[in-house]
């Protein structure tokens, strides 16, 4: 990842919260929201252990320890080596678990309690793969190799374990399309602007 990338996620995932950029709106959002602090961590530590040099630097396990600092303190773990699109947003923090092979597009909206989690053995033995501009709300799981489709929104407390298509709205256990409403309305101040 080159510094340009790494400039462009940051301020992606700024973009989500303020509609905007700009240094005092960065340095507010990195002080007081949680989300968007392990957000800023998870994109630093990615951005140096891209790059060797870097990897050998003390600032390297200050980031890394401080990103751990946040997973611990806000319960959050989506390790830096996932592969996350620009426009992260976890709206609410705790019980955020992001198994490390999992794949999330852009404009990725999650609540509270969500798990994206791999499967073992089975059809869809493997890790979910989010689409753009998706939503998961509180309390959903994810589970094994499944799809969730471009603009779709998933229901608080849902499990997941079959793809979803786009611009579908799955809830219920097991989960299962509901409405072609997709995730208008969830996902807003998405990323490039428009």
């Amino acid at each position: 990842m080159n510094f340009g990338t790494y400039r462009t996620l940051v301020r992606s995932d700024l973009y989500r919260h303020t509609a905007g950029f700009s240094v005092p709106s960065l340095l507010k959002y990195l002080l007081l929201h949680p989300g968007f602090q392990y957000a800023f961590w998870m994109r630093t530590c990615a951005y140096m252990a891209s790059h060797a040099g870097l990897r050998l630097l003390p600032s390297y396990l200050f980031a890394r320890w401080i990103l751990r600092h946040y997973s611990h303190k806000y319960g959050i773990y989506l390790p830096y080596n996932t592969s996350v699109g620009p426009g992260l947003y976890i709206a609410h923090f705790g019980g955020i678990y992001v198994y490390h092979k999992s794949r999330i597009g852009s404009n990725f909206t999650i609540d509270q309690e969500i798990v994206l989690g791999k499967s073992m053995r089975g059809p869809h033995k493997g890790a979910p793969v989010i689409g753009d501009n998706v939503y998961v709300g509180p309390g959903a799981k994810i589970i094994g190799n499944v799809r969730i489709g471009n603009h779709a929104a998933i229901g608080a407390n849902s499990v997941v374990t079959k793809d979803v298509p786009d611009h579908a709205v799955a809830a219920g256990v097991p989960a299962r399309v509901i409405s072609e409403a997709g995730s208008t309305g969830y996902v807003i101040k998405t990323w490039p602007p428009v």
